[in-house]
């Protein structure tokens, strides 16, 4: 059974989204965040505060690759995975990318950033973050999941697609 995998932007609902979807779908849910918080026993934040970015994609790395070798799997990626070419590449090889787009304005305005490292540094921060990642996320997307207002609109259209075009 392929898996699913599920990019886009922090805040965005990959894992509300991907709880729901693969519940829906009866296959397991795996967030790349905390699959590295439990495999380190530390916090992003913490992560981010003794390694830097650099540091905490390596573990990204490590995770995608792991996940990547299993099947059956909803993945919920960190917003900043697919900026590594070969951590999506490894995913993307087991199953359908599904990229949850919804707009960065309205992320930026309901969501906390306070926990997010790379959230910090204001809205205007976090719009020129999506205006880099937009073309990086079209590219590794087989699916694009636009303009959801409920998460539960979106896991359904996930489920939608992945029982009508990916289940094998």
């Amino acid at each position: 059974m392929k898996n699913i995998v599920l990019i886009g932007m922090m805040g965005c609902g990959k894992s509300t989204v991907g709880r729901l979807a693969a519940e829906k779908l009866g296959m397991a849910f795996v967030d790349t965040d905390e699959r590295i918080e439990g495999d380190t026993g530390r916090a992003i934040p913490e992560i981010f505060a003794s390694e830097g970015e650099i540091g905490f994609r390596e573990h990204e790395l490590a995770v995608s690759r792991a996940l990547a070798r299993e099947q059956g799997l909803v993945i919920a990626c960190g917003g900043g995975l697919p900026t590594r070419p070969d951590a999506i590449a490894s995913l993307k090889s087991s199953g359908a990318v599904f990229w949850i787009n919804r707009d960065p304005g309205v992320i930026y305005d309901t969501v906390s950033m306070a926990h997010r490292p790379l959230g910090q540094g204001g809205k205007e921060n976090f719009l020129e973050r999506f205006r880099q990642r937009e073309p990086i996320y079209r590219r590794w997307a087989d699916y694009i999941i636009e303009g959801h207002s409920l998460a539960a609109e979106a896991a359904e259209r996930v489920a939608e697609i992945y029982e009508r075009e990916c289940r094998a």
